[in-house]
Parts: structure tokens; C-alpha cells; sequence
């Protein structure tokens, strides 16, 4: 890999050119009038930006706005917008109930399905023209979440959220094509807000600070710093089935994912996990990949998949495959290790900056 550094040196100075005339507007910027937050990365996948969509979701639509000393009466309708990657259509598009991931993508129907009409979903590749006509034809939004937008300058959120995965730090990582890096480290500079995700719930104080340390030459000095991890749910089965799972459960693993490993480390120890069947993230599946995997599923063993390839696996099936076949996803959802409080503080004075 370390031949390649002078190619990835090269990508990291077009992107700092880049950047440079977006930082001095001589490229339009978009300031949306609407509140914005921005949840991305400076790593391509795999860095859990679904789950903190879902998590702030949650927590604004659970009254995140509310609070001693806070309005009641603050309304909030919220939004996403994302690029909607591995759909097949193209341009600006409202989320319904007849689209499916080749129409939206695989993890804006996972939200759509999630929250159903208490969030408006959409999706466009250019995030100015949809925030635009996000505006237009839906002027009751007053907040919005923009996944995956760190890189997409054209538009200035009023949060930037970053996220870097404790497995695989932004810090000890490079441009392409010897890394993994969209851009240079000190891109991070850009960020509001740093979320350290996927680490374990007894992290130490020790290594929290190290990490801390690492970070710190590359943002703003008043830049704060949380950590996070994931927590996976009690598995939903796809139809009626309703099994009693536990450690002597076999289970076949099934996954589409930039990085499976914290997936596959879970099912293991939760489970036991006779194989795991890995697709590239976002893979679109056929009826013919789920053919080969009921056909191959041993008896007395359940498939267990994530809820993003749900969304795409559940429409291949049959009424009677869901309702007689064991199959099952596993949710998971983000929490703090500390410090969410004073997250939740930074995200309402966005949203209500009146009141905080």
C-alpha cells in the first residue's frame, strides 16, 4: 500500500483544492433556511450513520425539544434527505408506500418503514435541489436530517456531524487509493460536533483520552468529542414466527455491510452461529440469491439478517414463506457511553435555539 501513497497524496490535494473554493465561496454554497443537520464521515461505509439518523430521529420525535424551561409548544416535523445509494432512479423523491429500495435505496426505506408518515423521507442526488424542493412540497418540514453529507460542500448544514469508527479511526487512516479517507484528516476541522462510534460499552477512561488525543490536531479546538457504541435488539421475526431464541439457537448469518466483523462478533457470542453468508453493503438481492439461501438453511436453524437487508429480502418472499420459515432481523440502535445529555443539548440548539 505504501506504493500508492503518492497517488493518494495527489487525491488529498485535489480535494484540498476542493475545499478551498467552497471555503472562500468561489464554488456556490446553499445555506437552507430550514434547520439542518448533517450526519457523515470522512471514511467510505461502515462508520453506523444509519443508526445515529435513527437515534436523532427518536429522540426529536420523543421531545428532544422539550424540557425544563423549554417551549411547549415548539412543533417539530422532521425530514431526512439522503443521496439514496443503489437505487435505480434518478433525481428528487419523496418516499411512499409503493417504493422499494430500487426506487429510494436500501436504508431510506429502512426509515420509511421505521417511522412511517411521522417522518418525511426523501431522496436526491444533489442535496441543494432537494432541500429546495423538500421546501416546496412539504413546507410543514422544519428540520432536517442530511445523511451522509460531510463531502457534499454545496450545501452548508447549521450541524456538522462527524463520525469515525473506534475500529477504524479516521486518524490512523489515509486518502484514496491507499486508504480509506473521502479527504485529509484535518477535513474533521469542518466538524461541529465528533461522534467516536461502535466502541465497547467499558471503554476506559485511558483509552477514551488517548483517542481524544489523537483526534485533537485535526478539529477545531472547541469541537467536542462523545463516544458511542451499538446495542442490537431482540431479533423481529419477518412473518408469525415467534421462537424462543438464545445461546443454543443455530443461526445462519446473513449480511450486506462495509464492515460485518462487530455484526458477526454479536451473532457468535449471542448465538450459535453456524455460518455467516457476506454480501458486498448495499447488495441488491434477487430471487435467486434467497432461493439458494432457504435451500441451504439446515434444519432447526433460523436465518438472521440486519434490518437494512430486510427491507430488501422481505419483498422477495412469499405470504407463506414469511409466515412459515424462520427468519429474523436484528435491529440496533446507538447509546452514549457518556456525555449524551450534553449531545442532546448541542442538537436542541439547533432546533430551538430560543429556548436553550
Amino acid at each position: 500500500m505504501f506504493l500508492l501513497r503518492p497517488f493518494s497524496a495527489l487525491y488529498g490535494q485535489l480535494l484540498d483544492y476542493r475545499n478551498w473554493l467552497y471555503d472562500r465561496h468561489i464554488k456556490l454554497v446553499f445555506q437552507p433556511q430550514h434547520k439542518t443537520i448533517s450526519v457523515g464521515n470522512l471514511t467510505v461505509g461502515g462508520t453506523g450513520k444509519t443508526p445515529m439518523i435513527e437515534y436523532l430521529v427518536q429522540k426529536l420525535l420523543n421531545g428532544a425539544s422539550s424540557g425544563a424551561g423549554q417551549s411547549e409548544h415548539l412543533t417539530l416535523q422532521l425530514a431526512t434527505l439522503s443521496r439514496g445509494y443503489g437505487r435505480r432512479s434518478t433525481g428528487f423523491h419523496l418516499a411512499s408506500l409503493t417504493d422499494t429500495a430500487d426506487t429510494i435505496g436500501d436504508e431510506p426505506l429502512q426509515l420509511y418503514q421505521k417511522f412511517g408518515d411521522r417522518l418525511v423521507v426523501a431522496v436526491a442526488e444533489r442535496r441543494a435541489e432537494g432541500l429546495q424542493k423538500l421546501a416546496d412540497q412539504c413546507p410543514e418540514v422544519n428540520v432536517i436530517l442530511l445523511d451522509d453529507a460531510f463531502q457534499h460542500r454545496a450545501v452548508q448544514p447549521h450541524l456538522n456531524i462527524l463520525l469515525t469508527d473506534y475500529n477504524r479511526p479516521f486518524y490512523r487512516d489515509h486518502p484514496f487509493p491507499e486508504g480509506r479517507l473521502r479527504e485529509r484528516r484535518h477535513g474533521a476541522k469542518r466538524a461541529d460536533i465528533i461522534v467516536v462510534t461502535k466502541c465497547a460499552d467499558n471503554l476506559s477512561s485511558n483509552e477514551k483520552q488517548l483517542i481524544i488525543d489523537e483526534i485533537t490536531p485535526y478539529k477545531v479546538t472547541q469541537t467536542p468529542i462523545f463516544f458511542s457504541g451499538l446495542y442490537y435488539q431482540i431479533p423481529k421475526t419477518f412473518g408469525n414466527q415467534q421462537l424462543e431464541l438464545n445461546k443454543q439457537t443455530s443461526v445462519v448469518l446473513v449480511s450486506g455491510l462495509a464492515n460485518a466483523d462487530p455484526l458477526e462478533i454479536y451473532v457468535d457470542q449471542t448465538f450459535l452461529l453456524l455460518r455467516h453468508h457476506r454480501y458486498n453493503d448495499h447488495f441488491a438481492y434477487s430471487r435467486k440469491d434467497v432461493n439458494k439461501l432457504i435451500r441451504e438453511l439446515p434444519n432447526g436453524t433460523i436465518l438472521l439478517t440486519t434490518e437494512k437487508d430486510w427491507v430488501k429480502l422481505n419483498p422477495l418472499l412469499t405470504a407463506e414463506e414469511r409466515a412459515s420459515l424462520p427468519l429474523y432481523y436484528l435491529p440496533v440502535g446507538v447509546r452514549f457511553l457518556d456525555g449524551e445529555e450534553a449531545f442532546i443539548e448541542l442538537i436542541k440548539a439547533v432546533v430551538n435555539p430560543k429556548n436553550t
